[in-house]
């Protein structure tokens, strides 16, 4: 019945993945291990042998020696079968179809799923196609003609785990609501849970938050919404900068969902007629991850978007950011001056915060005082000294850079440069020998300067004290596991603005969409930056008046790369598409 690492060893050998030697150690290291991990519950709970195989890092005989991984595995398994091999995504299950065709203890036992009903046959995807017993007795039980596909062990405990999870944890709960049961009384969350934590659990609404909150850790999101309708309340999650539809849920869920949101992140739940503003710091696999909590009342009830702060991407290597080699030269260089100012710019979600966590952290040692000043604080990390901004106290920007100067700083990051006092702090900080780290909403980084000068600040000390601004956009990566090559046609090519030789076509890449992308045809995103070095000529051009395009004109005969051509090296290197290019950098 169960997938063994002996049964799934001699499958690898039969499709010549494996040699007879690494089958060997397979079963060798199988017999090694502890009972617990060989017991039938082990079995029933975990991917044991898909576990122990792809723990032991071995490579296939083909393919340039590549690891054996979950998919490799997979492919064997159908390959030996003669079976098709599919992907499961547990957002396109049929809820319905699962409810009705199949029950959990016999789905979780025999390792199978019911997909969809094709000219009166069911489509079951299983693990093990050779569990002659268990394929017949879901054929009884079913009764009706089964279609056997394969799919990957984990593959399947996964959709199991997200039905079973997010969806029955909703469906209870609506059944408990509607009949009266309070579930008001919830504890303050202080770590998530694992699966089998929450499957012991009767609260439901609980659940329901917890799985909510790790499909979103898995799949990337930035961001949670949670969006009242008229008869209904959706949920969405942000990957990679566009919003996906995850669940629909009913409204007597919703609201008790928005008060266990509330509850977590300490807000007054009585309170639907105002926005409310929270936060939620939660544990999950020994990693800390932050939530932003924002409650809005839209027509239908409350709103709840929550952001999520992973310190994995908000703090990088500034390698991984995407900048050119030449780029992050010129940053680095700006960052490890002694003092002065340096403005990060773009729109709302153009990856600002990042970029500018990621540059303290690579320059934070213990002999310098780092101080942050941000509304709100985005994610704590310890090594920085972060205060928040409160205007219900009077701590403006400008108030709070106006103390923290008496706090000894060496290296002060103010969120945003507002107003002429913030701005006028920040060049008294520059000029009194500390390096200022801020934003600024402009297009592109020569902007930056005329923004200062309209918030009031003389031209003179712009020049003296800024080091440097750089503008910068997220463009969404092509999915490595869908890639193909195509030509842009003539009006593309006439869009970008580019010059193409007579009888010359320019090749591009783009992604097709594929289950890994979950058909976007995108995985990830980069940044695209615009670097402006303040150098001589630009300080004379500044203190004698210049505007932006003039400015950005002698920047780039000083070989400043504007976020147009930025985004269309990215486009020659097939790390983004044509589509991506003219949707960041159309302005």
């Amino acid at each position: 019945m169960y997938l063994t690492p002996d049964l799934l060893g001699k499958i690898l050998h039969r499709q010549q993945v494996l040699t007879a030697e690494q089958v060997k150690l397979i079963q060798q290291e199988a017999r090694s291990m502890p009972r617990h991990l060989r017991s039938a519950k082990a079995y029933e709970q975990r991917s044991v042998a898909y576990e122990l195989i792809e723990s032991l890092g071995l490579r296939m005989e083909a393919n340039g020696g590549s690891l054996v991984e979950e998919q490799t595995i997979a492919n064997s398994i159908a390959s030996d079968a003669g079976l098709p091999r599919i992907r499961i995504d547990p957002l396109q299950l049929d809820a319905d179809l699962i409810e009705n065709k199949i029950s959990r203890p016999f789905a979780r036992r025999h390792r199978m799923i019911p997909i969809e009903v094709i000219d009166g046959k069911l489509k079951v995807a299983c693990a093990n196609p050779f569990n002659i017993d268990g394929i017949d007795s879901y054929k009884r039980i079913a009764g009706q003609e089964l279609e056997v596909v394969v799919a990957s062990e984990p593959e399947i405990l996964r959709a199991l785990t997200e039905f079973y999870g997010l969806r029955r944890s909703v469906m209870k709960a609506e059944k408990d609501l509607t009949s009266g049961v309070d579930l008001g009384n919830l504890e303050q969350l202080v770590r998530l849970k694992n699966e089998s934590e929450i499957e012991s659990s009767d609260q439901h609404i609980v659940n329901a938050v917890e799985y909510m909150l790790q499909h979103a850790y898995d799949s990337r999101a930035s961001d949670i919404h949670i969006e009242p309708k008229r008869d209904a309340s959706l949920v969405r999650f942000r990957i990679d900068g566009v919003l996906h539809d995850i669940q629909s849920i009913p409204m007597v869920v919703h609201r008790a969902i928005i008060s266990r949101i509330k509850t977590m992140s300490r807000l007054d739940i009585a309170e639907r007629r105002r926005p409310q503003d929270g936060r939620i710091k939660t544990v999950r696999k020994d990693r800390e991850i932050e939530l932003r909590v924002s409650t809005l009342p839209v027509a239908f009830g409350e709103k709840v978007v929550m952001r999520i702060f992973d310190p994995g991407v908000l703090l990088q290597d500034l390698t991984g950011l995407g900048f050119y080699p030449e780029e992050l030269k010129l940053f680095d260089d700006f960052i490890h001056r002694p003092h002065g100012i340096i403005l990060v710019t773009g729109p709302t979600g153009s990856g600002k915060t990042t970029t500018l966590y990621s540059a303290l952290k690579s320059i934070t040692q213990s002999e310098v005082n780092v101080t942050t000043i941000e509304d709100p604080i985005e994610m704590v990390h310890e090594p920085f000294n972060q205060t928040a901004i409160d205007p219900k106290v009077g701590i403006s920007f400008a108030v709070a850079l106006r103390h923290i100067l008496r706090q000894d700083p060496d290296i002060i990051m103010v969120g945003e440069i507002r107003d002429q006092e913030t701005a006028q702090y920040a060049i008294q900080a520059a000029l009194t020998g500390h390096l200022v780290f801020s934003t600024l909403h402009t297009n592109d980084a020569p902007t930056a300067i005329s923004r200062l000068d309209d918030l009031g600040i003389e031209r003179f000390l712009i020049a003296s004290t800024l080091i440097g601004t750089m503008a910068q956009r997220l463009v969404r990566r092509i999915c490595p596991h869908c890639t193909q090559e195509r030509f842009l046609e003539p009006e593309e090519v006439e869009a970008l603005r580019l010059s193409v030789p007579p009888g010359k076509r320019i090749k591009v890449q783009e992604g097709e969409g594929c289950f890994e992308c979950r058909q976007t045809g995108y995985l990830g995103r980069a940044g695209i930056f615009e670097v402006l070095a303040i150098d001589e000529k630009i300080k004379e051009m500044i203190i004698e008046g210049a505007d932006a395009p003039l400015l950005k004109r002698e920047a780039g005969r000083g070989g400043m790369k504007t976020l147009r051509q930025s985004a269309l090296r990215k486009l020659a290197d097939g790390v983004t598409t044509y589509s991506e290019v003219i949707r960041v950098t159309a302005f």
